[in-house]
């Protein structure tokens, strides 16, 4: 990067939150400040609920994923309207009528406050752990590539996000989101066609997608029934249903920015938008992956994306090894650069031939690729998260213009932004509204609860960059993320459905199913190798099935709440 790319990168990112500070000065009300005012219309509702789940390992990692093993991840997604479609119906209308601040108010209306308390705690744990990860995620990456020091980036990164989080509340959130999220679309379409710009000449772009789809990187749509396979049809169908029916409809994150100016008709349109770009844009980013894959096909890549780790081991007295790879590595290159030139002009009967030594071949670098992670590894210097995380940022830094460089780099960082602050906005109103309030000061003034909540945001800032302090990522980023999403999202889902359709269910009988049911999905985490989307499906059916059995049996006196 030159002074160009810190001049783009730096305006880029200081003036969004300026301009939002501006915009939100003046003291607000308690609704105000959790839930902004008229002034949020559906456009920027859309934007600020597909910022908040956009984050920067949506577009750090997913190209990666799209170079490693192809768009399949795109799978995840086939639920995800369907899932915006029954938020809209079922739960918008219901927390509008409640007039809630938060989606476990709810929980607390519907059944008792334990039931409440549960639902805010599941939510906390796992919304302060991700903070941590949305904010640690791009720092690694950024600070092994760029030299900044990692905890100087997690510390700037975070530290911007909680000044202006805390002064602003759910407003400032959503306006910056709306800026963040229109740089990011920018920036990411520029990304794109620099990457078709440099793509080898020796083929068309429409050759170029057919031997990547030769090549195994095209394969959208897997119809197995395996339940070990990550990435299928119908696990994206039904677990990716449950995971966006719990994401968007019982995670205060989103949940808040929907409720965001109090409209029904605004944050219905605002979701619908999200049901209609979300898919698209998924699929536009794996696609970029692909392209990316493609350039490197023709201009050779590095052995190991991860440049400095690569570096240190050959400094740790591994070059030898480490130089015989890359021996063997050049050697595969060239010929899997011919053999893709053989494809493009390969008869119909010499197709499948020529297909089978591609795909030989392109096994052959992936395993060269494993063997110098294994060197990296007894080298001491191999970092956990995976090599495919430092593809895109790769690409960006070695072929991309100057200023687009630091556009692109801005657009990481406004990622991390929008997603960090709509958590941290999330998580300070959830335990000022769940459990400061009811538990510790039930009736204090509205300027009190805006303070609180301004500190609890605050605490919480400094909660998820102590956890990006330490920590040590075990997969892919963008898996991650859906990971930890999974394992809690159905036991808390599970709570609103009952809630919502089951009526006879009392407090006591869905507190203690949804506890029977996270267990459940612990125990199978630990011993089981399921696709992680299934968890969202088996922890929100456990919750319907235990809660009207533990009804019938063991809370079969308690009866159920007026109304239910």
């Amino acid at each position: 990067m030159n002074r160009l790319d810190y001049l783009v990168l730096i305006a880029t990112i200081l003036a969004i939150p300026l301009y939002g500070l501006w915009r939100t000065r003046g003291s607000a009300s308690l609704g105000q400040y959790l839930k902004g005012d008229a002034s949020i219309r559906w456009a920027t509702i859309g934007l600020s609920v597909l910022a908040t789940q956009a984050g920067p390992i949506t577009f750090l990692s997913m190209p990666g994923q799209a170079y490693e093993s192809g768009i399949g991840f795109i799978q995840n997604y086939f639920g995800q309207p369907l899932a915006l479609i029954v938020v809209c119906a079922v739960f918008v209308p219901i927390y509008q009528r409640l007039k809630v601040y938060t989606a476990y108010q709810y929980l607390g209306e519907r059944f008792d406050q334990k039931t409440q308390l549960l639902g805010a705690f599941l939510f906390l744990v796992q919304r302060g752990i991700a903070a941590g990860i949305t904010i640690y995620a791009p720092a690694i990456v950024l600070s092994a590539l760029l030299g900044w020091r990692l905890n100087l980036t997690i510390w700037f990164a975070g530290g911007l996000v909680i000044i202006y989080t805390v002064v602003g509340g759910t407003k400032i959130v959503s306006i910056t989101q709306r800026y963040q999220m229109i740089v990011i679309l920018v920036g990411m379409a520029i990304a794109f066609a620099v990457a078709v710009y440099r793509l080898s000449p020796d083929l068309s772009f429409q050759s170029t997608l057919s031997v990547a789809g030769k090549m195994g990187k095209l394969e959208a749509v897997d119809f197995s029934v395996d339940p070990h396979k990550r990435y299928t049809f119908w696990s994206g169908l039904i677990g990716g249903f449950f995971l966006a029916l719990s994401y968007f409809g019982a995670d205060q994150s989103q949940v808040q920015r929907y409720l965001a100016g109090g409209s029904l008709k605004e944050s219905r349109l605002g979701l619908l938008f999200n049901a209609t770009v979300k898919v698209p844009l998924q699929f536009f980013i794996l696609l970029l992956g692909v392209i990316v894959f493609m350039f490197y096909q023709f201009e050779k890549p590095p052995l190991y994306f991860n440049e400095p780790a690569y570096q240190r081991a050959m400094a740790s007295g591994y070059a030898p090894q480490l130089d015989a790879l890359q021996t063997q590595f050049d050697n595969v290159f060239t010929q899997k650069r011919a053999a893709i030139r053989a494809l493009s002009s390969a008869s119909s009967n010499e197709r499948d031939q020529a297909t089978t030594k591609l795909r030989e071949l392109g096994a052959q670098a992936h395993e060269l690729r494993n063997q110098t992670k294994a060197v990296l590894g007894q080298a001491g210097v191999d970092p956990k998260s995976k090599e495919s995380d430092y593809v895109f940022i790769t690409f960006i830094l070695q072929q991309m213009p100057h200023g687009i460089v630091g556009l692109l780099i801005a657009v990481i960082l406004c990622a991390t932004m929008s997603a960090t602050s709509a958590i941290l906005n999330a998580l300070g109103s959830t335990t000022a509204i769940d459990f400061y309030r009811p538990s510790i000061r039930p009736n204090a003034s509205d300027h009190h609860y805006v303070v609180a909540a301004k500190a609890l945001t605050a605490a919480w800032g400094l909660i998820a960059i102590g956890v990006a302090s330490f920590a040590s990522l075990v997969e892919n980023l963008i898996e991650a993320g859906n990971i930890l999403g999974s394992v809690f999202y159905g036991s808390i889902l599970g709570l609103f459905l009952a809630g919502f359709f089951v009526r006879r269910v009392t407090g006591s009988a869905v507190f203690f199913a949804a506890l029977l049911a996270q267990t459940l999905v612990f125990v199978l985490f630990a011993t089981t190798n399921i696709g992680y989307l299934w968890y969202n499906f088996i922890g929100c059916a456990a919750v319907l099935i235990l809660a009207p059995v533990l009804q019938q049996t063991i809370f079969r006196n308690t009866a159920a709440p007026a109304g239910a």
